[in-house]
């Protein structure tokens, strides 16, 4: 007897990445650092993840909460990737709005 079933592939396309959905808006990335800030702007977002434009300088930790006030929620991000003033962010959770932010 012959086993003709195909083994699954891990990367077998199922797993592509969602549509981003283009958005202009404001947030602040408050590192565990003495709670400082960078500001930054979220250039596209879904559901799982955002891409972050910040200035060229900015110091961003692998790990962060990302406020977006228009939202009014504070999303746990991990860095996926970095591209010079960008920064690919997957989010692992939410939050409410940070006591320590003033926005």
């Amino acid at each position: 007897m012959t086993n003709t079933a195909q083994p699954l592939e891990e990367n077998s396309g199922e797993d592509r990445r969602e549509h981003r959905q283009r958005v202009l808006k404001g947030g602040t990335i408050i590192t565990s650092i003495q709670n400082s800030e960078v500001n930054c702007t979220l250039r596209n977002q879904h559901a799982d993840g955002a891409e972050l434009k910040v200035a060229p300088e900015a110091r961003v930790p692998d790990r962060f909460l990302l406020y977006v006030p228009v939202d009014g929620v504070a999303y746990r991000a991990e860095v996926r990737w970095r591209r010079n003033d960008r920064v690919g962010v997957k989010f692992t959770g939410t939050e409410p709005k940070p006591k320590l932010h003033y926005g």
